[in-house]
């Protein structure tokens, strides 16, 4: 048995430090039924400064990016022993941004060994707070999370374990220090000017979060948990012994900050190096945090990110998967005809499912995303029935799908925008690499076009190999399609329209 079965990991890509976080699952049962907790058994904190990397025109410089490189190849060697599905690796907001981020991603693959999925910011928020409530004490009513990380700040409302408000807004303790204290320098103006920008991007949630209301606030991750310390160890708090951030707290900090004019003469116990650089940006934002919502306090804890990764992924592996819940969601919000995708979906899982299964694939994976589309095929509809395949490849890549990586939902907008029309438009496409899917959506719509609860024929398919052509092969009863000659019809299109992008299209009636 693998000694590491019971474990799972998360890697955290983030702005400021790049994060591994090792968990033991452990199930128990109840009078209330079973129940699975993650303990943490190992982690590894790499302070890359990533997003002090990010160039004015929003590309990644080499020194950043070699950083970061070593840092994953220093966490693939840990996690040398662990199978695919027991890792998930996420990238947030500088990963987001930067222009050649694709480029830096093969090889953060490659050193990892793994596959690293770029969240969008209310992703990234859900987790956050996924990862915040399995930590942060017990809450009778609504919870705010606020996690400060090097290139965005998430805010979340939720209660239990639900969040309800997500926001994710582009100011980070990195990016941040760099504009308004450059090399380190700080004094009153500049530390007011970088309170008044902080709050002014604030402003924009303010008025629904304080109309939801909350019993406590949580700071989550590294910049809450550095300020919190510092707060502690240097008695800045009213009173001794007094845990957690304090308004009182963070001025007396802001004052002994300003009267060092530089974070390089600052003496504080407590004060890491490698948090030295994007303290004022850090300590300004919460500052702002403070004003704009009224806060007198704020407790912190270490779950956030990492956290709700492994809780995530665990919830993927036991049949808890958040985006089959943000599937069903879409398909009753859109008013999908529920019987027709499922028609679909059937037909195009046993299309793909014939298929041999490729070393590289995880074919368990695929076969769900095929689902997924085939679910949501005419989610389009709801706005026009002209093109519909395009509004719905439209919706699925620019909508909040909690549960889906940008890439997911690139892939899946693209199976969406393909599964009709021309294939020209995909033929260049460096979003799409599995044209297996897309032929078996392709059929799946084709065959299932009457929209009627009817028993297909048994449909064999088979994938062309040859050194300078590939395409695919339907094999089909003879009998058959003498009785569907609109199905005859449509397949003799699709052969000519797989043509054009240079793939074969044999249609065999046996």
């Amino acid at each position: 048995m693998n000694a590491n079965a019971r474990l799972l990991a998360a890697v955290d890509l983030g702005s400021n430090s790049f994060r591994l976080m090792i968990g033991r699952v452990d199930e128990s049962i109840t009078a209330e039924g079973s129940s699975r907790q993650i303990f943490q058994v190992d982690a590894m904190r790499e302070p890359v400064r990533l997003a002090a990397g990010l160039t004015p025109d929003k590309y990644l410089d080499q020194p950043s990016r070699r950083r970061g490189l070593d840092a994953l190849r220093r966490f693939g060697d840990r996690l040398r022993d662990f199978d695919r599905e027991q890792v998930r690796a996420v990238a947030t907001n500088t990963l987001r941004v930067a222009k050649n981020a694709q480029e830096f991603l093969i090889e953060a693959e490659a050193a990892l060994g793994f596959p690293i999925d770029v969240i969008a910011g209310r992703e990234e928020a859900r987790l956050i707070y996924l990862g915040a409530s399995h930590d942060a004490p017990a809450c009778v009513g609504n919870r705010l999370v606020v996690d400060i990380g090097g290139g965005s700040t998430e805010f979340i409302i939720g209660n239990g374990y639900e969040p309800q408000l997500m926001e994710s807004l582009y100011i980070g303790c990195v990016s941040h220090s760099r504009q308004f204290f450059p090399n380190g320098t700080v004094d009153e103006y500049a530390m007011k000017q970088a309170e008044l920008a902080a709050r002014r991007e604030i402003q924009v949630l303010v008025q629904q979060y304080r109309h939801t209301g909350w019993q406590q606030a949580v700071g989550s991750s590294g910049t809450a948990r550095a300020l919190a310390e510092l707060i502690e160890l240097n008695g800045f708090n009213d009173q001794a012994n007094e845990l957690g951030i304090t308004r009182q707290g963070l001025l007396r900090l802001r004052r002994a900050l300003i009267k060092a004019e530089n974070t390089g003469r600052l003496k504080l116990q407590g004060l890491k190096p490698d948090r030295i650089p994007v303290l004022p940006g850090g300590l300004s934002i919460m500052l702002g945090v403070f004003d704009e919502l009224e806060l007198d306090r704020m407790e912190v804890t270490d779950g956030a990110l990492r956290l709700g990764v492994l809780y995530d992924t665990l919830g993927r592996n036991h049949h808890a998967d958040m985006r089959q819940v943000t599937i069903s969601q879409f398909v009753r919000r859109y008013g999908v005809d529920r019987a027709q995708a499922e028609r679909v979906r059937q037909a195009a899982l046993q299309l793909l499912a014939q298929f041999p299964e490729p070393p590289h694939e995880r074919r368990d994976e695929n076969l769900a995303l095929l689902g997924w589309a085939a679910n949501l095929h005419e989610i389009g509809m709801s706005i026009s029935h002209a093109g519909y395949h395009k509004h719905s490849a439209y919706i699925a890549n620019h909508a909040d799908m909690p549960g889906f990586s940008r890439t997911d939902q690139a892939r899946l907008a693209t199976l969406l925008l393909g599964h009709a029309g021309k294939l020209g438009k995909l033929s260049a496409s460096s979003k799409f690499f599995d044209w297996r899917m897309l032929f078996s959506l392709r059929l799946a719509f084709v065959l299932c076009r009457r929209r009627a609860d009817v028993t297909l024929p048994d449909i064999r398919v088979q994938q062309i190999e040859g050194d300078l052509v590939e395409g695919f092969a339907v094999y089909l009863p003879q009998a058959w399609i003498e009785r569907n000659p609109l199905v005859e019809y449509s397949l003799a299109q699709e052969a000519d329209e797989w043509e054009r992008v240079g793939k074969r299209y044999k249609i065999v009636y046996d």
